[in-house]
């Protein structure tokens, strides 16, 4: 299936682009969040640590922030939407 993958900030820079669509065979957020940090070395330990969520990230599927959802086990479908944005800080 095809998931559409959208990196903000500093998450864009080892992807090389804003956007990507991956073809894979994860059937989970966490499942496809592994696969990312494979396939781009410089994501490695920027999405995942220690199967959960790196602590200042907000991940969405489809518009919703998959801790609303069932966390990493949100199950993918063909033509989902994953964007990936470190939470910001400041005042």
């Amino acid at each position: 299936m095809e998931i559409e993958c959208a990196f903000f900030g500093p998450l864009r820079e080892p992807v090389g682009t804003k956007t990507v669509v991956v073809d894979t065979d994860a059937e989970t957020v966490g499942a496809l969040l592994a696969e990312l940090e494979a396939a781009y070395p410089g994501l490695d330990g920027r999405l995942l640590d220690g199967g959960e969520l790196v602590g200042d990230l907000v991940v969405t599927w489809n518009g919703r922030h998959v801790q609303h959802e069932d966390g990493l086990e949100t199950p993918l479908s063909d033509g989902d939407v994953i964007r990936m944005t470190p939470a910001v800080y400041g005042g």
